[in-house]
């Protein structure tokens, strides 16, 4: 099984303008992302798919390979399927790139999920969460599953609902990174937007609107996603810490 890590770059941002350009010690956010999915060893290959001359240009000096694709996408599935068109492989992977701290072993265990069954059509990550206001963001993806560990939603609201305080629940966070097979990428963009997808602005939930299923993987691995100035700064002591 061929497994292609493909990194949707945009360079447009709303709250951290051109954020993916940002140089944290001495390196583009963009150039952290694609190290970090390299070291993963489930990948065949690595490649970033852009929308902006200044991101291929940057991304083709660090020596990444860069595929130019169209700028009227309206989200990284979009950008990932054109990528891939032309490019052989079973497994597509979806990694965020502006998560320069994924863990490899996500990765990994994405495209290993994937290899274990054949009817799996699209899998993502997802993370054990306590934290009470994480819970309460509406900027943490939440989601529940069945029990073979396939999603059954995912919604911004705290959910499941705990009804009685003396019963235990597990909350999970969701991480945006996917896998899909390649064939049902197209399948995936085609899909006409859902109406949950439409009330949550979750383009995740447009699959299981359409009847297809998500296997979820659990992993310990956090992950800092940037967006903010903030996160940014987050992101650099981390990385700054572990270069010394």
């Amino acid at each position: 099984m061929r497994a292609i890590g493909v990194i949707p770059a945009r360079l447009a941002s709303t709250r951290l303008p051109e954020k993916l350009l940002r140089i944290i010690a001495g390196k583009t956010l963009l150039e952290w992302t694609w190290r970090n999915a390299l070291r993963s060893r489930a990948l065949d290959e690595v490649v970033i798919a852009c929308d902006d001359e200044r991101i291929f240009e940057v991304a083709a000096d660090f020596g990444a390979r860069v595929r130019m694709t169209s700028q009227e996408h309206q989200s990284g599935t979009d950008r990932i399927a054109e990528a891939v068109e032309e490019i052989e492989g079973d497994v597509i992977v979806n990694v965020q790139a502006d998560e320069p701290l994924v863990h490899p072993s996500v990765i990994e265990s994405l495209v290993k999920a994937m290899a274990a069954s054949a009817d799996e059509v699209m899998a993502t990550v997802i993370v054990p969460v306590t934290d009470a206001r994480a819970m309460d963001n509406p900027n943490v993806v939440k989601v529940v599953v069945d029990a073979e560990g396939h999603a059954l939603y995912f919604s911004r609201a705290r959910i499941p609902f705990l009804r009685d305080a003396d019963r235990e629940v597990t909350y999970y966070r969701h991480m945006g990174i996917y896998a899909y097979r390649k064939p049902f990428l197209k399948t995936f963009t085609a899909l006409p937007k859902s109406t949950l997808e439409q009330i949550e602005k979750l383009e995740q939930l447009r699959v299981l609107e359409a009847g297809y299923k998500i296997k979820t993987v659990v992993t310990g691995h956090e992950s800092i996603g940037v967006d903010t100035a903030e996160d940014l700064a987050a992101v650099a002591a981390i990385i700054e810490r572990q270069s010394t």
